[in-house]
């Protein structure tokens, strides 16, 4: 059975008027069909008003981060792509 890791990563928008909830969208479409699961967002804040947004879900671990960051990169209006965590899932 392939080994599931849990990813966290840190999508930072290139300003105000970037909706996060159009990002919030793009990201699914994009992972999805790459084997994401349990997609979950936080949104967090950054300063003045600017925030961040934290996805966090499980995918298959012979995906990689690479596939993830590559991705996430091409939502139009996000400046930077981090991954935050990664650890293999257990259970």
């Amino acid at each position: 059975m392939p080994a599931t890791v849990v990813i966290i990563v840190k999508l930072m928008p290139e300003s105000l008027e970037v909706s996060l909830e159009e990002v919030k969208k793009k990201a699914q479409d994009l992972l999805v069909p790459e084997g994401a699961k349990n997609l979950s967002f936080e949104e967090v804040p950054i300063a003045f008003g600017l925030k961040a947004l934290k996805v966090k879900m499980d995918m298959p671990e012979e995906k990689g981060t690479d596939l993830v960051e590559n991705r996430l990169a091409t939502i139009p209006g996000i400046s930077s792509v981090t991954i935050e965590d990664y650890r293999r899932a257990f259970g």
